[in-house]
C-alpha cells in the first residue's frame, strides 16, 4: 500500500541516503539493498504488522488501497520466484557505465526498481534513495544540494498516478521520464533558492557583525532571512517574538536607528520594513527588471551590470506586494540579490 515514511522511520532514511550518496562511487549489491531495507525497519514491524526484512520478498506483493472489503488493487509485482532474476539484472545494469543521460538513467533506475518491489516494504523510499545515487554518480560529488526524494515526496499524489498509470501501459516509459525530469529541475530550483537564501543571509550579518542585537532582534531577524513568508510589521513582530506591541515597536525602532530596518513606504498608516541588506541602493546595478510565473513558481529576472542573468524565485508575497507599489524596487532587489556583490 502506498503510504509515507513514518516519522521514526526519518533517521534512518536520512542515514541511508548519506550512505548511498557519499558512497555513490561504489557498487550497488543486493546485499546493501537488504541492509538498506532492514535498517527502515530495526523492529521487523511496519505500521503494527510485522514484515520481512533484510530480504527479498517471499510473497506476492499487491499494491492496494482502500478499506478492508474495498480494496483497489493498483499493481501486482512479480512473483516471488522471479525476483532474484529480476534484481540480479537490474543490479548489473545500474553499476554499468551508459553513454546516456543521468536524468534520465536515474529515471530508469526509479521506475524499474519500484515496478520490481523486492521488498515487503520500504521499496519506494530505497527507489528515491538508489535515484539520487546515480545522480551523484553522474556529478561525481557526493555534496549534492538538491535530491530528488525530497521533491517526490512533496507531489506523492501526483507521482503515484503516474507511477500506476505507466505500470499499466504498454512499456513506453517517456511520460514518466518527462515528469522525473520536471521534478527534478524543480528541485534543482529550489536547491538554487536555498543557496541564495544562505547567501543573502550571510551578506547581511557580514555587514552587521559590528552592531549589537538583543537575543530577541536577532531571533526575529533570521526567520525573516530565512524567508519567513510575513511582511516585518509591529503586529507580526510581536506575534513571532511572543511579545507585547509597545516591545515589538521599541525593537524595531531600535533597528531603524542603527540602520537594520527601513520603512518601505515612509508615513505610511500601517508601515511595514525591510531589512537593508546593504546601505548602498543597488537598483543601479540592475535593468531589464521583470516578474515572471513559471510552473506556479514566481521569479524576479533581471540584468546584472548590463552581462549577467539574474533569475531568482521569489516569495508570492513579495511579488504581490511589488506590484500593488508597497514594496519598493530597491527592497526587493535588496531581499533576493545582495549577495551577487559577494562574488
Amino acid at each position: 500500500m502506498y503510504n509515507t515514511a513514518p516519522s521514526h522511520y526519518v533517521d534512518s532514511v536520512v542515514s541511508v541516503m548519506l550512505d548511498a550518496v557519499n558512497n555513490y562511487d561504489q557498487p550497488l549489491t543486493k546485499e546493501k539493498l537488504c541492509a538498506w531495507q532492514a535498517s527502515f525497519f530495526p523492529t521487523g514491524f511496519s505500521e503494527g504488522s510485522q514484515i520481512e526484512v533484510g530480504r527479498y520478498s517471499t510473497n506476492e506483493e499487491h499494491i492496494v488501497s482502500g478499506m478492508f472489503g474495498r480494496e483497489r488493487v493498483h499493481y501486482i509485482a512479480p512473483s516471488p520466484e522471479r525476483l532474484e532474476k529480476e534484481m540480479a539484472a537490474f543490479i548489473e545494469w545500474f553499476n554499468k557505465n551508459e553513454n546516456i543521460s543521468s536524468v534520465i538513467r536515474s529515471a530508469i533506475a526509479h521506475f524499474w526498481f519500484v515496478s520490481i518491489h523486492p521488498f515487503e516494504d520500504g521499496n519506494g523510499r530505497l527507489a528515491r534513495i538508489i535515484s539520487d545515487m546515480l545522480l551523484a554518480r553522474a556529478d561525481r560529488s557526493e555534496f549534492l544540494f538538491y535530491n530528488i526524494s525530497s521533491q517526490i515526496n512533496k507531489d506523492k499524489n501526483h507521482y503515484y498516478d503516474i507511477l500506476e498509470k505507466i505500470q499499466h501501459g504498454d512499456g513506453d516509459i517517456t511520460e514518466w521520464i518527462s515528469w522525473y525530469a520536471n521534478t527534478l529541475s524543480t528541485a534543482l530550483d529550489e536547491a538554487e533558492t536555498i543557496v541564495t537564501t544562505i547567501l543573502n543571509k550571510s551578506f547581511f550579518w557580514q555587514k552587521a557583525s559590528s552592531v549589537a542585537f538583543s537575543q530577541r532582534q536577532t531571533d526575529i531577524l533570521n526567520l525573516f532571512l530565512d524567508g519567513y513568508e510575513a511582511k516585518i510589521t509591529s503586529k507580526t513582530w510581536a506575534s513571532l517574538a511572543k511579545c507585547s506591541k509597545d516591545t515589538a515597536i521599541r525593537d524595531i525602532q531600535d533597528l531603524i536607528e542603527k540602520g537594520i530596518l527601513r520603512e518601505d513606504i515612509p508615513g505610511a498608516k500601517r508601515p511595514s520594513y525591510s531589512i537593508v541588506y546593504d546601505p548602498d541602493d543597488i537598483t543601479v546595478f540592475f535593468s531589464d527588471i521583470n516578474i515572471t510565473e513559471n510552473n506556479n513558481a514566481i521569479y524576479l529576472t533581471a540584468l546584472y551590470k548590463g552581462k549577467q542573468q539574474v533569475r531568482e524565485r521569489i516569495l508570492p508575497l513579495d511579488a504581490e506586494r511589488f506590484k500593488k507599489g508597497d514594496l519598493p524596487l530597491e527592497n526587493l532587489l535588496a531581499k533576493y540579490c545582495s549577495y551577487i556583490k559577494m562574488s
